[in-house]
């Protein structure tokens, strides 16, 4: 290329360049120098939420499943075969509803002989009594005589033996001791009988076991024997005993949650609890039962437990639910943002000033809620903070605040942002902070 050509295609570039400031000029309506300075001197756009005066409420959600209040495997009392057994899987039973009925022969006889023993005792008492009385009314008798002649031998010295008199007190005294003998023999009866009235009573008890009845109200959640089927007593440890059905007590449930150890404080019987059922969508505001008083030591939680009314069984043992308990509470806290914080070991917050520049401020935090944090102190009611991306403000810089409505789980900027990034979105499940 010669020196014209070259010469000319300077020009031309010079002309373009000469051209876009000047158009640069004309639409800013100033000078060609401030047209040639870029976005750097403009002010960052930041997005922006209010500190307002709310209600502040921290709380803990934590999963737990439904169990049935009560759930035991039914066995049978004494060893005998299934001669009926009445329910199936899914039926509901009441408190003493026959389930089952065994076949226990060996027991029967064992009961027809335990009454041939109360029977044999009974006649076994009414003849010591009579032995009783009979004793008695020999001794009288024979006392009679031995007085009659001791009489009459102090009354006329001589008339009667000395040898006499001593035969008929030592008979006299041998019948009193027969009397004794016979009451003891009646007591030992008296006892016989008690024994074996209790040994029949026993056999009784056994033989009544034999109509297996359900413990409470429930549902058969499964049958283990069939009829003819060999039942072991469930007594006796030596034996694999097999149930005869499982019964749960699911017209009540219980729902068991872990709560994590830094809430188990404000675990309080009769607190309030909210539970959220997955499954059916519903939402049931009930109360704390019952709680363990103590640490699982693998996972640091406590077991909480609500009681859940289930009269129509529309809820299922096994189902999923999520219950929430609240913490603590404030009735006018100084609400911000959880985008507006920077955590740290000491938080704190950029507040864009009245005269739009950023002022790095520490804050104490009180409760946190799922897209808040009360500021117990280091800003004031109507301060303006910054949502998100903080890193990219540094105090003292100049912003262009773009407010955002703190009430959004997700805040989203309401003008663009020169750094062509927007504020991240805040968590929106957290547990309440202490």
């Amino acid at each position: 290329m010669n020196i014209s050509k070259r010469t000319a295609v300077l020009v031309v570039v010079a002309l373009v360049a000469v051209t876009a400031i000047w158009f640069e000029f004309d639409r800013r309506g100033g000078d060609p120098a401030d047209a040639a300075s870029t976005s750097r001197n403009e002010a960052a756009s930041a997005a922006v939420a209010t500190v307002q005066l709310r209600p502040a409420e921290s709380s803990v959600t934590v999963p737990g499943v439904f169990q049935a209040y009560q759930d035991v495997l039914v066995h049978a009392e004494v060893t005998g075969y299934v001669k009926n057994i009445f329910v199936d899987i899914g039926d509901r039973v009441h408190t003493g509803e026959v389930l089952a009925i065994l076949d226990v022969p060996q027991l029967n006889a064992q009961v027809d002989a335990a009454k041939a023993a109360v029977r044999r005792d009974q006649s076994e008492i009414e003849r010591t009594r009579n032995d009783v009385s009979r004793a008695g009314a020999i001794h009288t008798a024979l006392h009679l005589e031995y007085v009659r002649l001791k009489n009459a031998a102090a009354t006329m010295p001589g008339l009667v033996a000395q040898q006499d008199v001593d035969n008929k007190q030592a008979a006299d005294l041998s019948s009193e001791a027969q009397i004794d003998a016979a009451k003891s023999a009646y007591a030992a009866a008296q006892e016989k009988m008690s024994e074996d009235a209790a040994t029949l009573e026993h056999y009784k008890a056994l033989q009544a076991y034999s109509y297996v009845r359900a413990p409470f109200d429930g549902v058969v959640t499964f049958r283990y024997a069939d009829t003819g089927a060999l039942i072991a007593a469930g007594t006796d440890d030596s034996t694999n005993a097999m149930p005869i059905v499982r019964l749960a007590q699911s017209g009540l449930l219980r729902l068991r949650m872990p709560v994590p150890e830094s809430d188990a404080d404000y675990m309080k019987i009769g607190g309030p609890a909210v539970v959220q059922v997955q499954a059916t969508g519903e939402t049931i505001n009930t109360k704390i039962v019952r709680f363990t008083r103590s640490m699982d030591r693998s996972t640091r939680t406590m077991l909480t437990e609500v009681d859940i009314p289930n009269a129509d069984l529309h809820l299922a043992p096994g189902m999923y639910a999520d219950t929430t308990f609240p913490l603590k509470s404030a009735g006018n806290a100084m609400m911000a943002p959880i985008d507006a914080i920077v955590e740290g070991d000491q938080p704190y917050v950029l507040i864009v000033d009245n005269t739009n520049h950023v002022v790095k401020s520490p804050v104490v935090l009180g409760i946190q809620g799922p897209n808040y944090y009360q500021i117990v102190s280091g800003v004031k009611v109507g301060d303006r903070v910054i949502v998100g991306n903080q890193s990219d403000y540094q105090p003292g810089q100049l912003v262009t605040p773009s407010p955002v409505d703190m009430d959004l789980t997700s805040f989203t900027q309401t003008s663009g942002s020169s750094h062509g990034s927007s504020p991240s979105s805040p968590t929106t499940v957290r547990r309440g902070r202490k």
